[in-house]
């Protein structure tokens, strides 16, 4: 069976469904993927906006554990230099206690000054609080005392996995590339290419290189219907909000998928956001690999999400079993 996750940003702008809803349908979605045999969910972050993106990853993947029993958790990214690496240690394993060794963890550095600004840090010591924080939370997640800043510390209880869960790291640089290496136990580029960078560094270094990185086709959002230009009119001012909004927060970076427009039909032709028929979402998740879900994007009704969660699984899931058996 392929791949199959939900993940979640929470953005709740003003024109969409009010916080305090999207967390409770969040929570009923979590327990809806269990059921239907998804492999994980994963909690994203961001800081210093406007429509009140999660901030807190920790709480929210806590809280989708609770609600589950087997699905693995993951939180992608962690803006980890943004964190106190003592505080995120021992949070980060009660949390791996919490969901018994479910946890997947991805870390990254950020790219908007804003959010460095609310904690008062500079966002040009992202390289250097990186290393830091990853190379802490290794020492501190063996539960044996460690030198911190001149003292010494130790971190308890430990992580239900042994050592912590591996940390990835996210990144869009080959100096990120080159660190992740050096320091982490895998790497997630953004942009596929650095993903070569990691690969040859890990041979310079000795260690076992992964396969390359294979291209798929893939989208940004995916949502299933029977009648796709209806609830694409439905969809429309959730998805320009969250392109825009990326695309602004991206500065116009040419390398960056997210950029502002004001034009839903071009948005759609993009195929970022997709809104297929569930025999269209089967074909599309054969050949992306797997098959995943964001179905809080921009606020949206999730009444409407669950329409399309109720069609994957009525149509698409067992479609996708019967076509790629275990």
């Amino acid at each position: 069976m392929i791949p199959l996750s939900l993940a979640y940003d929470m953005r709740a702008p003003d024109f969409g469904t009010p916080a305090p809803r999207l967390y409770a349908a969040m929570l009923d979605q979590c327990a809806w993927a269990e059921a239907n045999g998804f492999h994980r969910i994963s909690f994203m972050e961001h800081h210093a906006s406007t429509d009140g993106y999660l901030p807190s990853p920790i709480v929210a993947a806590a809280a989708a554990a609770g609600r589950t029993r087997t699905v693995q958790i993951g939180i992608s990214l962690m803006l980890l230099p943004l964190y106190d690496p003592i505080r995120a240690a021992e949070d980060l394993a009660v949390l791996d206690l919490v969901c018994e060794g479910r946890l997947v963890l991805a870390v990254g550095g950020g790219y908007r000054a804003e959010e460095y600004a609310q904690f008062g840090l500079d966002i040009k010591s992202r390289p250097s609080r990186m290393e830091a924080a990853i190379l802490t939370l290794k020492k501190a997640w063996t539960g044996e005392p460690f030198e911190y800043q001149g003292r010494t510390v130790r971190i308890l209880p430990k992580p239900f996995q042994p050592g912590g869960p591996p940390i990835i790291m996210g990144g869009t640089s080959e100096a990120a590339a080159r660190r992740a290496a050096r320091i982490a136990d895998g790497f997630q580029p953004f942009v596929p290419r650095y993903f070569d960078v990691y690969r040859e560094e890990l041979i310079r270094l000795g260690k076992t290189a992964p396969p390359p990185m294979q291209q798929r086709e893939g989208a940004m959002f995916l949502h299933v219907s029977r009648n796709p230009d209806r609830d694409w009119e439905k969809i429309a001012p959730h998805a320009l909000h969250e392109a825009n909004d990326y695309g602004a927060w991206a500065g116009g970076d040419p390398q960056y998928p997210y950029q502002p427009t004001s034009d839903a039909n071009a948005l759609r032709a993009s195929g970022m956001y997709r809104v297929l028929t569930p025999e269209e979402a089967v074909g599309f998740a054969i050949r992306a690999g797997g098959l995943s879900l964001k179905p809080t994007m921009g606020g949206m009704d999730p009444g409407l999400a669950q329409e399309s969660l109720d069609l994957v699984a009525a149509e698409v899931l067992p479609a996708l079993r019967h076509a790629m058996p275990a």
